[in-house]
């Protein structure tokens, strides 16, 4: 399986103009999709988009499917074109108008080409995406960050999913990493028949509610718009950036005198803490520094996990463990047992609330959720449809 992280992990929003804004980037292991064409129109992959929410009327709802192509910013118009994103498709206000209405009634059939991008649905408004210049002088496009309060899209209910449509086939995942606001679920046939994302009936409502009331993160909580993630919450000044310190202190503390082991593809690491680095050795030598709050909800920092398949694996693990608090407790790592998750005050109960309301009990609530396969995301080598739903509010 082709991970979240490795295909998409250069989706994470950087630093861009504007209070807030996101350059997509493309990640470094994610394969190019070839050169990036000038408005020829593809066959691509039929998406359908089916608005099921009961909220909002098929008119008051906007798509859009922007992403790269060979290290090319692109979007794709209603006509499955791929085009390059140019700082000339900026209007007088400011912003671009990428956005593909939805038919007046029923379902709505639009295509994706090969690339890896994001799919975001906006209701009730447009999304404001702005055409910038990114670090190396090159058109970029500068996302929605609606865990920030100064963006342009802060008051607009919008939200996303991830893809990489390549060679090997489609890859894809609903996200809540960075927040959780329109319930959606993604069903894609092809050589199977499978579907990630849907909620269970009346979820949107408990997990704005039961995340309100859990001490830490009530301030997580946007109106009805949105839950932003702890995360971001932590930058925004809305989440204890110590949270989880104690937590942190007590897994470092129980390994400096007791072995962790931690199998991934690579064979077994067995690991023991000395002062703050956690030390291992197995098929590869490395330490791992003790991680703050913040590197454990962004999965980055300390456990920056690189696509190198031995140091990387096992900081997701570490992660992993300790955004589900079962570090302290299981010296064996990654534990599967779902039972074991979450439990006592200190864990990322954002996560938590998520997997509770999933069908199939899978989120992707932060990066390294894809570890012993708890996260909402699918593939298909074969794809011949892709069906995105936005489900009932």
């Amino acid at each position: 399986m082709i991970s979240r992280r490795t295909i998409l992990g250069g989706l994470a929003a950087t630093t861009a103009a504007g209070a807030g804004a996101g350059l997509l980037a493309r990640t470094a292991g994610a394969a190019p999709a070839g050169p990036a064409p000038a408005g020829a129109a593809a066959a691509g992959l039929p998406l359908r988009i089916d608005n099921r929410t009961g909220r909002y009327a098929n008119t008051a709802v906007w798509i859009y499917i922007v992403g790269n192509v060979g290290g090319q910013q692109v979007r794709v118009t209603p006509q499955g074109e791929v085009k390059p994103i140019a700082l000339g498709d900026n209007r007088p206000d400011g912003f671009t108008d990428y956005a593909m209405p939805l038919a007046a009634n029923g379902i709505t059939t639009l295509r994706i080409p090969r690339m890896s991008g994001r799919i975001y649905a906006s209701l009730g408004s447009k999304l404001k995406f702005k055409a910038v210049k990114d670090g190396n002088g090159k058109a970029a496009l500068a996302y929605p960050a609606g865990w920030v309060s100064g963006d342009p899209n802060y008051q607009i209910v919008h939200d996303c999913a991830e893809f990489t449509y390549d060679q090997s086939g489609m890859h894809c995942n609903t996200t809540s990493v960075d927040m959780f606001s329109v319930p959606m679920s993604i069903r894609l046939t092809g050589a199977r028949d499978q579907t990630a994302g849907a909620l269970k009936a009346g979820a949107r409502s408990r997990i704005f509610s039961e995340i309100g009331r859990t001490p830490g993160f009530g301030k997580l909580v946007v109106g009805d718009k949105r839950v932003i993630a702890p995360s971001h919450g932590l930058d925004s000044g809305l989440f204890d950036r110590n949270y989880l310190a104690p937590y942190i202190d007590r897994a470092w503390n129980a390994y400096t005198s007791k072995d962790l082991k931690v199998t991934t593809n690579a064979g077994t690491f067995t690991g023991r803490v000395s002062g703050s680095q956690f030390t291992f050795r197995g098929p590869a030598q490395f330490s791992i520094a003790k991680p703050s709050t913040r590197d454990v909800l962004f999965c980055d920092g300390a456990l920056l996990a690189p696509n190198d398949g031995l140091k990387g694996p096992v900081a997701a693990v570490l992660g992993a463990a300790l955004n589900r608090a079962t570090l302290a407790d299981h010296a064996g790592q990654p534990t599967t047992n779902a039972g074991t998750f979450y439990k006592g005050q200190l864990a990322n109960h954002y996560a938590r609330v998520l997997h509770a309301e999933a069908a199939d009990g899978k989120a992707y609530g932060f990066a390294f959720d894809d570890v012993a396969n708890f996260a909402s995301y699918i593939e298909d080598g074969a794809p011949r449809e892709m069906t995105l739903t936005l489900t009932p509010f």
